[in-house]
């Protein structure tokens, strides 16, 4: 069985996020990178699939030349191989990404093979746009199911489950097919340091993104970086002292007695 795990490089998630003084970009000279938590699980689902059934891994993003670093990771968890969609480190907004993504698919599957699972993080921790898994299915005409927390796979067919309120719910989809999954599904491993190096040395492709398609859809006016959050404590008091001021935050602010 073949299996692609589509990832992203993304800021540090939890970093301090400062933008330049144009507004246009994040000042990245003190911050580092990492992929998306949901896309880790993705290139680990990925790999559990093939020990289970056999066949190789593949890991691809479309992303800056730093990106190889992000594969890399990929690499040294064990998967097989990586390809770069090396772009000039512009934003691309989700449908020229999944549209540059399902062409790589197409012409990688004429070099090597077709593959039967394409996984994708449920969303990227910096956009958050939920869609690109969603498009690649739609441009491949693939079964596509999302937000997943568990994955089997037997006879051709994958059985898929979500979880909801109350309960979850089981999807069965033929093969081939796409599926994005979220955090919790499994738990990725961490690489050795041999591994690590040994991905370093490990050749890393770059193709240029599909020429008819780009960042052009996704116009940028401008980036805000959120408020942060109040975290200040407030002292009530001291021992004893303290006991009447507690008292009155559960009674009027906590209501719990």
């Amino acid at each position: 069985m073949n299996v692609m795990a589509c990832i992203k490089r993304v800021p540090n998630t939890g970093a301090k996020i400062v933008l330049t003084e144009d507004n246009q970009r994040i000042d990245t000279s003190n911050l580092g990178f990492t992929m998306s938590p949901h896309e880790e699980c993705a290139i680990e689902e990925a790999i559990q699939q093939v020990d289970a059934h056999g066949g190789s891994v593949h890991v691809l993003t479309l992303g800056p030349a730093e990106a190889d670093e992000q594969l890399r990771t990929g690499l040294a968890m064990q998967a097989d191989e990586a390809t770069l969609l090396e772009t000039a480190g512009e934003e691309w907004s989700p449908r020229p990404t999944a549209s540059a993504i399902a062409t790589a698919v197409r012409e990688l599957a004429d070099d090597g093979g077709e593959f039967d699972l394409l996984l994708f993080g449920n969303e990227s921790a910096d956009m958050g746009n939920y869609q690109v898994g969603v498009r690649v299915a739609a441009e491949l005409d693939l079964p596509c199911v999302t937000g997943i927390k568990s994955l089997d796979v037997a006879d051709g067919v994958a059985t898929a489950k979500r979880e909801v309120s109350g309960g979850e719910e089981v999807y069965e989809i033929d093969l081939p097919a796409v599926v994005s999954v979220k955090e919790g599904i499994n738990e990725p491993r961490y690489a050795s340091m041999r591994a690590k190096m040994q991905a370093r040395r490990q050749e890393v492709p770059r193709r240029e993104p599909a020429p008819e398609v780009g960042a052009g859809v996704f116009e940028k006016i401008r980036l805000e970086a959120p408020e942060a959050a109040d975290s200040e404590a407030e002292v009530l008091g001291e021992g004893m002292d303290a006991v009447p001021e507690v008292i009155d935050v559960l009674e009027s602010e906590v209501e719990v007695i």
